[in-house]
């Protein structure tokens, strides 16, 4: 089954906000924790509707919970707007040290969680078009230096994932999606994408195709894909008209494509490794035509797995010396 919603060309840049790592569940006034989820989604989404759809509670919730919070410290955290929320000089004075607190308890809460405990298990998330084959040459190479290490690779929607790393139940994601530089994160390159046709597809006899070609098609993306329209390339461009966005299975998107019924995407790997039936691969060409692989994890996460497969990405990717990445704390 496969889902699909129209999306109209915006000249806005893509956001680089992330999703709030978070716990979701419902947020109540006689929960401090809770309160300070709120702020903090605040914060990393600049806008209370995306902070609220991060936690999964309505925004109502939200601006009273921190109206809460700057009524107990008789203090304004945030200066509001129609066009979302940022904090204030003593806002980000209060936020600066308070956030070390925040994400401390946490990792307290977190601490006798089974998942945390098992050290020899790396739990690795995987959301975007991009960093498929980057992760399996990670994981042949890691596979063949610490072979008493297990590693379980899960495909996830970004959001998800990264509300996975705050409850331990995943130690690091690969995403597509540009990460703020608040947590630990780590930029291993791009990947090449290429685009599957129907084999009598106007563009097939094309050698490559832009993302204004594809105007007017409907494009099949992963089912885990929770991007809003601005960070569809696509939607960057002036003379898109309209496109369809849908999300199906990968075996779905590609049945789609050899009936005719559109397009889907995938990195160069895939497109080497799978020639479907009535379908050719096409490379992609021009401004965004190549996903982002960006890493995201725990700064405090105490597996020594973790940093051993982080030392092996950093060497698989750029075999030169490099500084140590951003801390999360």
């Amino acid at each position: 089954m496969s889902a699909c919603r129209a999306i109209r060309p915006t000249t806005s840049s893509p956001s680089r906000s992330v999703k709030r790592i978070g716990r979701a569940g419902p947020v109540t006034n006689a929960n401090p924790l809770r309160r300070l989820d709120c702020v903090f989604a605040a914060i990393d989404h600049g806008s209370l509707r995306q902070a609220a759809r991060a936690l999964g509670v309505r925004e109502s919730s939200v601006s009273r919970n921190i109206v809460a919070i700057e009524q107990s410290l008789d203090m304004q955290l945030f200066d509001r707007s129609a066009h979302g929320v940022r904090l204030t000089k003593a806002g980000k004075r209060w936020a600066g040290s308070a956030r070390a607190h925040y994400e401390a308890l946490y990792d307290a809460l977190s601490a006798g969680k089974q998942p945390y405990r098992e050290t020899d298990t790396l739990r690795l998330g995987l959301s975007g078009l991009a960093g498929r084959d980057f992760l399996g040459r990670l994981i042949r190479r890691f596979g063949a230096l610490y072979p008493k290490i297990d590693v379980v690779i899960k495909d996830i929607a970004h959001d998800q994932g990264l509300a996975a790393i705050r409850r331990r139940e995943l130690d690091i994601l690969f995403t597509g999606a540009h990460v703020a530089m608040s947590r630990s994160t780590e930029s291993f390159g791009q990947g090449q994408l290429f685009v599957l046709l129907p084999a009598h597809h106007r563009l097939a006899a094309a050698s490559a195709v832009r993302w204004s070609d594809l105007a007017n098609e409907r494009v099949f993306v992963p089912s885990f894909w929770s991007g809003s329209a601005s960070e569809i390339p696509l939607a960057g461009h002036s003379d898109a008209t309209q496109a369809q966005i849908c999300t199906a299975s990968e075996a779905t998107a590609i049945l789609n494509v050899q009936l005719g019924q559109g397009v889907t995407l995938a990195e160069a790997g895939f497109a080497r490794a799978v020639s479907p039936e009535f379908t050719i691969w096409r490379p992609l060409k021009g401004n965004n035509s190549a996903g982002l692989i960006n890493a995201v994890w725990l700064g405090s996460n105490p597996k020594r797995a973790l940093l051993r497969l982080l030392g092996t990405a950093k060497r698989l990717a750029d075999p030169r010396p490099r500084g140590r990445p951003t801390a999360w704390r």
